[in-house]
């Protein structure tokens, strides 16, 4: 490398399975990020991501800037793995093989081609194809704070891989073990999550969610029959009971034998059995994560743990991994840890290892993710114009104190505000700027957001944001949390005791113990004391650590519930007609947006008759 030379400007893609993301980087530094189902609003949208990939040259300043493109997989070994997968089912696959053939050697063997129609003439020698896991694992350890690190990465599947092992060093990233499809902790998951009536792709989370309802009774029926499990994490799936080698779905008629039942019908109540299976596989990945990392740190003899990959998006997974393993750890979860995060992994391993790209100082916090704020933003004339031609009444009173001691207020008055402020998130989460706040403290706060705001399931919880120096107050932790990723216990005093009497009797006892307030903070608190932790700092995220602060001085209480902004089914709001929508629509209060304010009671009777009449297709 040059040391003169100017750093190079590198778009990474990741695309045509789910999640599709575009991401840019400027040698070791992330410019920009955005998932394709943010423009699209396409939930997981799969296709090439051109609006993804417009907002990243535009934030190179043109397709000329462009210095070179990094595809996230190798195409040629992925259908070299259908292939074979298809010939060792057949016949059975054959149900299987139009579809996967249409994406194999349609789209997928010819993305380098549509990449260069998108960006113009790029030599052959700048369209990168970087492996699955590879792109996983550098997206996890180049973004880190970490000078070495061992990396675990674990999700359905790559080319072959479903689990890597990795050491990260300043030479770069280094292979030590896979295991390869069809073994898969995320295609075991997938399973649980499809035969409890769940999507597979974006029900993992509800089935998480739904886990402390239920009892692990079949832990050891799993790993006698499903999976074996082995003391240094590897393992092997028994595929006699899974349905994705000849078939489109995760399971089949010997996994209902095994689990006591057919597949529950999506949308009906939920009952015991299911609430129990939950409970049982998320143990089983808990302590096959822990293994896996026990034996990633004993094999590179680092004190530092990276994670990425679907699987590592299960953050009570992650979270009882750090808690079990011995002496000093640190861990750090990249925060789109799924498939879009491969376009930024893609991108960064080129940075580092084609144009010998030095690691530097952290931008902004302990790490290089500059706190996934890496989406588009919009500035007071973009959001007041959209507000005007919506026809929305609104106080425009800047982004100043004013602001934050209104919206504050609007809080304590026990108001839900949809806040929009800022850069777009990158990953599934919303950290601040694109998210919907409610007092914790609200009894019916967890019910309320969900059925008049969310319009999903009762029973599913809610994220706490806390400033980063009163979390040791609320919480069983002190370390920092910023991307929502680990889970942590409320604080013994602050919990009330949950009555679980006939709990288990009928498949409609959930709300016996939704209903009941289970600590000081009802609205952030799941069922096993738990929540889902984001921790805030004034120099990463000072807008929303200022909003945190004013609450405290009007209640005595700097916790808020924090949910994606957007209803279910939809993408996470990305722009200012996007947000207005989803606060006409829903019961969303006060939209707080950019430097602006709107109060659903201010608006005409004909805005205020859309509320409730959201469309969402169930997630």
């Amino acid at each position: 490398m040059n040391p003169s030379a100017p750093a190079p400007t590198l778009l990474g893609v990741s695309a045509l399975y789910h999640d599709a993301a575009a991401a840019l980087v400027r040698g070791p530094e992330i410019v920009a990020a955005a998932q394709e189902e943010r423009f699209s609003r396409k939930r997981h949208d799969p296709r090439l991501p051109e609006h993804a990939i417009d907002y990243c040259i535009a934030a190179a300043g043109g397709p000329a800037e462009i210095d070179g493109v990094a595809f996230y997989e190798d195409p040629a070994l992925a259908l070299d793995r259908v292939l074979k997968g298809v010939i060792e089912t057949a016949p059975a696959s054959e149900q299987i093989w139009s579809t996967a053939a249409r994406l194999q050697l349609g789209e997928k063997i010819n993305v380098a081609e549509a990449l260069t129609r998108k960006l113009g003439p790029l030599a052959a020698d700048n369209v990168f194809f970087v492996d699955h896991h590879l792109s996983h694992a550098a997206s996890a350890f180049y973004p880190s704070p970490f000078e070495d690190a061992a990396i675990v990465v674990a999700d359905g599947m790559g080319e072959w891989a479903s689990t890597s092992i990795a050491r990260g060093s300043p030479a770069g990233i280094e292979m030590l073990a896979q295991i390869h499809y069809p073994h898969s902790l995320g295609l075991l998951y997938a399973a649980f999550t499809y035969h409890c009536g769940l999507k597979v792709n974006s029900g993992e989370y509800k089935l998480m969610g739904m886990a402390p309802y239920g009892e692990p009774r079949h832990v050891q029926r799993i790993l006698d029959e499903l999976v074996d499990l082995r003391d240094d994490g590897s393992f092997r799936l028994n595929t006699e009971y899974f349905g994705f080698l000849d078939s489109d779905e995760a399971t089949n008629a010997k996994f209902d034998a095994w689990a006591g039942g057919a597949r529950r019908a999506p949308e009906s109540p939920i009952d015991v059995r299911c609430m129990d299976l939950a409970a049982s596989v998320q143990a089983v990945i808990d302590e096959a994560m822990f293994r896996l990392a026990r034996e990633a740190l004993a094999r590179t003899g680092s004190r530092n743990l990276c994670l990425a990959g679907g699987v590592a998006l299960n953050c009570v997974a992650t979270s009882r991994l750090a808690s079990r393993l011995n002496g000093p750890r640190h861990v750090w979860i990249q925060p789109a840890s799924g498939d879009a995060g491969g376009a930024l992994g893609a991108a960064l391993h080129v940075a580092h290892e084609h144009y010998r790209q030095p690691r530097h100082a952290r931008v902004g916090s302990d790490d290089a993710q500059q706190g996934s704020l890496l989406g588009p933003e919009f500035d007071d004339a973009a959001i007041e114009a959209a507000l005007q031609e919506a026809g929305i009444v609104f106080h425009a009173v800047g982004r100043g104190a004013d602001h934050t001691r209104r919206v504050a207020q609007a809080l304590a008055d026990g108001l839900i505000v949809g806040r929009f402020d800022g850069r777009m998130e990158f990953g599934p989460r919303a950290l601040g700027n694109r998210s919907i706040l409610a007092d914790a403290r609200r009894p019916d706060g967890q019910s309320h957001i969900n059925l008049r705001v969310k319009f999903r399931e009762s029973w599913r919880p809610f994220a706490p944001v806390v400033p980063i120096e009163r979390v040791a107050d609320y919480f069983d932790t002190d370390a920092p949390s910023p991307y929502m990723v680990r889970v942590a216990a409320v604080k013994p005093e602050l919990r009330r005791e949950v009555d679980w009497a006939g709990f288990r009797d009928g498949e409609s006892d959930m709300l016996k113990v939704l209903n009941q307030p289970r600590s000081s903070l009802p609205g952030i608190t799941h069922v096993d004391y738990s929540a889902r932790l984001q921790t805030v700092d004034a120099a990463t995220q000072p807008g929303l650590h200022a909003l945190l602060a004013e609450f405290e001085a009007l209640t005595g209480c700097a916790v808020l519930i924090n949910t994606s902004f957007n209803v279910r089914g939809e993408p996470i709001v990305c722009s200012p007609a996007d947000a207005i929508a989803c606060f006409l629509h829903t019961g969303i209060d006060v939209l707080a947006i950019g430097g602006c304010i709107a109060f659903k009671k201010e608006q005409s009777a004909e805005l205020r008759a859309m509320e409730g009449k959201a469309s969402f297709d169930p997630d």
